[in-house]
């Protein structure tokens, strides 16, 4: 089956494809994410330039290394903690830290970024328990002057959205401050490996494979089930979507995760919870990282970044602004 594909996104898969495969999966794991850190960082260059700091949160027996970008903008600023992708078993604030910084120009907030425990040494729940504590360094006022606390959104790709959802879960299910609103971009929310985009995108011609995600998910689940049993906010979707913070929801067109968010969409749809969803053709996973080429991406995070900003500037303002359901392609 063919699939259009955007020309500048064309370009891109042309020369990643010219590249030495390497199978991330058959290696050891701290050798692992040193090529792919070695793939990825360089993806930052460019990105625009923002004061940045780095910062050290406390998460249990553990030191987690963050990073926040705070545009240079008057007043305080609400704060975005963003939660990166790769799998659960990569990724850093590094490999994202050109994302966190279109994120903070679209946004007008600070991002805050952390490098939580990763798999497989660290399965479900420590990622999450990682985010959770980040949240809570935010509330504490942990980042410093210059930050309004009392406006906290979350973000983040792939896994991270994964762990973004699960995080606004948790806090609902422990009657903690809701968040004021979160973008999710390209998540993969359950470990369903049926769905059309899956057998339709994960044979190999667009990165992404189902054999990796497979991969991925074995590595966080861990002594969990890796089944249509797997209940836990491992598998967010599966939760009680109810009452949750507006959500806005990107999918990518050449993704095999595409289908995890429109089913995300519908079930937010059904629970009554407030969200946007836009669904963006020809590009694959992973495009957050391509902004400095492809144009899609940046119209997808600039999408994610101003909804944020949307509902932050609502909740100031005391106000409620309908920015309702949407299923639209950009």
């Amino acid at each position: 089956m063919s699939h259009w594909i955007d020309p500048q996104m064309s370009v891109i898969l042309e020369r990643l494809r010219a590249e030495p495969a390497v199978d991330l999966t058959a290696l050891p794991t701290a050798e692992a994410r040193v090529i792919s850190d070695a793939a990825t960082i360089p993806w930052s260059q460019g990105a625009p330039a923002i004061p940045a700091r780095n910062l050290a949160i406390k998460s249990g027996d553990h030191v987690l290394k963050a990073r926040l970008f705070r545009p240079d903008l008057p007043g305080e600023l609400p704060v975005i903690v963003f939660v990166h992708g790769g799998g659960w078993t990569f990724g850093s604030v590094d490999t994202h830290d050109g994302t966190m910084r279109n994120l903070a120009v679209e946004s007008g907030c600070a991002v805050l970024g952390v490098d939580y425990r990763l798999a497989p040494e660290h399965p479900f729940p420590a990622p999450l328990e990682d985010v959770l504590e980040t949240i809570a360094f935010v509330e504490r006022g942990g980042p410093g002057a210059g930050i309004d606390a009392s406006a906290i959104a979350i973000a983040g790709d792939s896994a991270g959205a994964n762990l973004a959802l699960a995080a606004m879960i948790a806090r609902k299910e422990s009657g903690a401050t809701p968040l004021t609103a979160a973008a999710l971009f390209y998540g993969c929310y359950e470990p369903d490996f049926s769905t059309r985009s899956y057998a339709g995108l994960g044979g190999g011609d667009f990165l992404l494979t189902t054999a990796r995600m497979r991969w991925y998910w074995a590595s966080f689940l861990g002594s969990e089930s890796e089944n249509e049993n797997t209940t836990s906010l491992a598998a967010p979707s599966r939760g009680d979507l109810s009452g949750l913070p507006p959500i806005y929801l990107s999918a990518a067109g050449l993704d095999p995760l595409r289908d995890d968010t429109l089913a995300l969409a519908a079930r937010l749809a059904e629970a009554g919870s407030l969200f946007r969803c836009d669904h963006y053709p020809g590009i694959v996973h992973g495009c957050l990282r391509m902004t400095r080429e492809l144009d899609a991406a940046r119209r997808m995070i600039a999408a994610g970044g101003q909804f944020v900003a949307h509902h932050i500037n609502d909740k100031r303002a005391g106000g409620i602004q309908p920015w309702n359901v949407a299923n639209s392609s950009s």
